[in-house]
């Protein structure tokens, strides 16, 4: 199981310069960990930028993951996260997610940079 970060999302699904390298994630999504706040992100910018048709057809993708609700347990380690690594709320929580359900995280978010269990990809979003 990997869990792909909001960003991640967006470069496949925009292919941004970083898609050919998030591509091999989206082979197979069972795989994919999805933390409701990722969707929520991936989808607001979608309709914001693009259309409401867009964001929902973008959603329907995203639920064929495993989709994490925000759970107390996450919600506190995520706060533990934050304080330690000084990280934002929404990095904290995907963050969190990962570790409760022992995943890495495909990312090129420079707050996930050299934290364990992180697949950083090369570029910068």
């Amino acid at each position: 199981m990997i869990l792909v970060d909001s960003c991640g999302w967006l470069e496949f699904l925009t292919d941004g310069p970083l898609a050919d390298e998030y591509a091999l994630f989206f082979e197979d999504p069972e795989q994919i960990v999805t933390p409701t706040i990722v969707l929520y992100e991936v989808t607001k910018k979608i309709q914001r930028e693009k259309s409401k048709d867009k964001a929902q057809a973008v959603a329907a993708q995203m639920v064929r993951t495993t989709v994490v609700d925000l759970d107390a347990q996450i919600a506190l380690l995520a706060a533990d996260i934050s304080l330690q690594r000084n990280i934002p709320m929404a990095d904290a929580i995907v963050y969190a997610t990962a570790q409760a359900r022992d995943c890495q995280v495909a990312t090129s978010d420079r707050h996930f940079l050299n934290l364990p269990q992180v697949l950083f990809m090369k570029g910068q979003t």
